[in-house]
Formats: structure tokens, sequence, C-alpha cells
């Protein structure tokens, strides 16, 4: 008998943790099924808010809807911005089930996460709201130079579309802090890298074309008198 009562006293050690751990699985159930209700929840209600707002005629008007199209989603950027709500909420749903339970790693990166989402959400709105102004830019200095009779009027606004787009990307990647800097030094780099190789390509075997370019974009009157 007492041979017996050895041998099952794993099981019943065993038994105990299962029924002292089921109470804290079933919380950390509850806690998901409810959290997911509520991302769901959350995502209509911000989708329907942005779609209120005239969100998707901004998204629509800066050509990021557009540019999302071409990479093959169905999705627009209002669509977008529901699905990281859902995704937030959902995190923090599993960081707070996680943490019933005990697992302090898996809670750790979780909440890594979770932070990191918020710099997300904000570097989208940086580009969407950049990628706009920069259109906005280019329509600008379009229209100056068609008004003061400058010619190519539409390569000086791309340019300026693009240099506008370059600052933006700049400050979204800086504001999700990845890689520590390195990705913003980097872009510094190549950026600068073309800025130089365009003006030494510009200047070296294009002079004559510069003059050209700046004689029909600047045209002297017939009074001056010829260089």
């Amino acid at each position: 008998m007492q041979n017996i009562d050895v041998m099952l006293e794993p099981l019943r050690a065993l038994l105990q943790q299962v029924g002292a751990f089921m109470p804290r699985l079933l919380m950390a159930a509850a806690l998901l099924l409810g959290g997911w209700l509520l991302a769901k929840a959350f995502r209509f209600s911000v989708v329907k808010a942005l779609r209120a707002l005239n969100f998707h005629v901004l998204t629509e008007r800066a050509g990021i809807d557009g540019f999302l199209q071409q990479g093959g989603t169905e999705k627009d950027t209002t669509e977008i911005f529901g699905w990281i709500a859902y995704t937030l909420v959902i995190l923090a749903s599993l960081l707070i089930a996680f943490n019933s339970l005990g697992l302090t790693q898996v809670t750790d990166l979780l909440g890594r996460v979770l932070l990191f989402v918020p710099r997300l959400l904000v570097a989208l709105l940086v580009l969407v709201f950049g990628s706009y102004f920069a259109r906005f830019a280019r329509q600008a200095v379009q229209n100056y130079c068609r008004g003061a009779n400058i010619s190519d009027a539409e390569v000086l606004g791309h340019l300026m579309q693009y240099g506008v787009m370059a600052f933006v990307v700049l400050l979204a990647v800086d504001h999700l802090d990845i890689g520590g800097g390195l990705i913003q030094q980097t872009f510094l780099i190549l950026l600068g890298g073309v800025v130089v190789a365009l003006a030494l390509a510009f200047g070296i075997g294009g002079r004559d074309r510069a003059a050209a370019l700046i004689e029909r974009w600047f045209p002297r009157d017939r009074g001056d008198p010829p260089p």
C-alpha cells in the first residue's frame, strides 16, 4: 500500500498543479476572447470615424492608396489604420493574458512590440500628410513656373515633390527609431551621393545643356548685351 502511495504521489502533485493552473488558463482565455471582440469593435469604429472625416479622400489625393493598389492590395490606407488599431488591442489583450499566466518573458516581448505600434501609426500619418504636401508643393511650383513663363515646369515640379518626399521618408524612418540611426545615416549617404553624382554629371558633361536650360527658364531681354 505504501508503494502505491509513493507511486501516486507525483501524479497527485501534477494534478494539484493542473488544478491550480486551470483557473488562470480559463481567465486568460476569457481575456483573449474579450480582447478579440473589443479589437473588432475598435477597428470598425476607427474605420468609420476616419471615413466620416474624409481621411480616405486625403490619402487618395496624396497618392498613398494608388501606391497600395499598385502593390497588389485591395485595402486602402483607412483600412490599414483600422488593422493597426485592431492589432494594438490584440497585443494588449495578449499582454494581459500572458501576464496573468506568469509568463514574464513573453510579456516583455509583447510589451516591446506594443510600444512599437504607436510609432508605426505616427510614421504612417507622417507619410500620408507629407505625401499630400509634396503633391501640393509640386502643383505650386508648376503653377508658378507657368505663370512666370519658365519652361520645364513639369520637371521642376517633380523635383520639388521628390525632394519633399525624401525629407518626409527620412522623418518617418527617424520616428520609427530602427537600427539606432543606421538607416537614416545610410539614406543620407545615398541621397548625398546621388546629388553629388548628378551635380558632377551636369556640371562636367552638360555645360552647354545647362546654359540652354538657363536661357529657356530665364530668357534675356533683347536689349541685354551678349556675354
